[in-house]
């Protein structure tokens, strides 16, 4: 699996002074008027190393760096990148010292620079990556890094950047150095192939974890690390099994009789919660990993599953038939005090706690359209974010800002046309956007950002 370690934690060359931006974004409202930036192409010193030229087309890096970190922030619909075909200052120069009146003169109010040059340490060979960030109107620089790592990490520091940025400008923590792992599906409606993969949050970089003679489902990572948690089918029995990403290495968490519902990893990462059915009725068990002790939760005679953590862990939400329809229920971690918390019209699914611990997503049907919603934690201010003919299953970005979900399409009289593509949408209910896969997908899980 392909290394992530960055060789070089950040180095900031902030001066005390610079501490306070004139440009920032009030993300709170829903439709923005984008902030204009511009995203100079990253200047590359001399390349001599004729090792790291054969490897990477180095004299081009910078570029497709700056193309990195201009994708991601238009994406979020909050910044207006501007044509670089208007820049009136070379990369080189504006990243020594903007003259920020060329800058103004084309509007632009913020302007990204940057540097890419060779290094050999210990005869192997490296890239250092040198980013600023510059204020137009406050006529000053108000952020900057700088980090050295091995040639082909190069994506990975334009989604570090990205988070630095949005963060500086925006306030919140960014969500673009993570990864999504989902079902990658492929074939017929009737006769799916169906296959775990991963990618980076933007698209890139697709692994295939799984060869598809399974059946998989409900991926979920786990908070802490780059464990993933999954449930398959072992010649026709459910298993729910651990998979490192990075070494490969898979354990099964164990056999359970009956059926196995949406395994999910506790906040610390050291329990599973999921849903087992035993005799027509499915309960809410949740099983310590390093002891593998497991506990009953929920006792009811309704159907009880699709549990999820809030963030502090200390209670739980999931779904319920108990009031007589699929309803969103809350109760303590240890399964007492439990409470509905959903009341409006139509039939709610699979609740998953924002990791701001603010809000909790759902699926909710109802007049046969499938919604995707956040409300409160206590069940006020229901929000319907985006309506279709079937979604459901979302997942959280790490900030709790974006969630990602999976749509399904409708199939013709011949059973032909189904697609199952994945989609995210701002908290606000802007700026729905198709997320690229390389197949079908579905079942999406969006990880914690990714480290050093």
């Amino acid at each position: 699996m392909r290394k992530f370690l960055l060789i070089f934690v950040c180095i900031f060359l902030l001066k005390p002074g610079y501490s306070h931006s004139l440009v920032e974004i009030d993300i709170t409202r829903g439709n923005l008027d984008p902030l204009p930036i511009s995203i100079s192409p990253f200047f590359t010193d001399k390349i001599t190393n004729a090792k790291i030229k054969k490897e990477l087309d180095l004299d081009n890096l910078g570029l497709e760096i700056s193309k990195v970190i201009e994708n991601n922030l238009k994406k979020t619909g909050l910044f207006n990148t501007i044509d670089k075909e208007s820049f009136l200052q070379k990369p080189d120069i504006a990243h020594l010292k903007p003259r920020f009146e060329d800058w103004a003169l084309i509007k632009s109010q913020v302007l990204i620079t940057g540097k890419v040059t060779s290094k050999i340490i210990n005869d192997k060979d490296y890239i250092r990556i040198e980013f600023k960030l510059w204020d137009i109107l406050g006529a000053k620089m108000v952020d900057g890094f700088s980090l050295t790592t091995v040639p082909t990490n190069w994506r990975r520091v334009g989604h570090k950047i990205s988070d630095k940025v949005y963060e500086r400008l925006t306030g919140e923590s960014g969500y673009f150095d993570t990864r999504i792992i989902y079902v990658a599906e492929e074939g017929p409606k009737t006769q799916r192939i169906k296959k775990l993969a991963i990618m980076d949050q933007d698209g890139f970089n697709t692994k295939y974890l799984t060869l598809g003679n399974e059946l998989v489902l409900t991926p979920r990572f786990n908070p802490t690390n780059q464990m993933v948690t999954y449930l398959s089918y072992f010649r026709n029995m459910p298993r729910v099994y651990l998979l490192n990403i990075e070494t490969g290495k898979q354990e099964v968490v164990g056999d359970f009789p009956g059926m196995t519902f949406a395994p999910r990893f506790s906040p610390d990462g050291k329990k599973i919660i999921m849903s087992l059915a035993k005799d027509g009725n499915s309960e809410i068990w949740v099983r310590n990993l390093e002891t593998n002790i497991q506990e009953k939760l929920t006792d009811h005679p309704s159907i009880d599953t699709s549990p999820s953590y809030s963030p502090d862990g200390k209670y739980i939400t999931f779904n319920s038939d108990r009031s007589g329809y699929q309803q969103i229920y809350i109760m303590r971690s240890d399964g007492s005090n439990v409470k509905r918390i959903s009341f409006g019209k139509g039939i709610y699914g699979t609740p998953v706690w924002s990791p701001r611990g603010d809000l909790i997503a759902f699926t909710k049907l109802h007049k046969g359209k499938f919604f995707i919603g956040v409300m409160r934690t206590d069940g006020t201010g229901e929000r319907l974010l985006t309506e279709n003919f079937y979604q459901e299953a979302p997942s959280w970005s790490p900030n709790g800002r974006i969630i990602i979900f999976y749509r399904e399409t409708k199939t013709d009289k011949k059973g032909e046309g189904f697609s199952a593509k994945l989609w995210s949408i701002d908290l606000t209910g802007y700026n729905e956007r198709l997320v690229k896969t390389e197949t079908d997908a579905s079942d999406p899980s969006w990880s914690s950002l990714l480290g050093n």
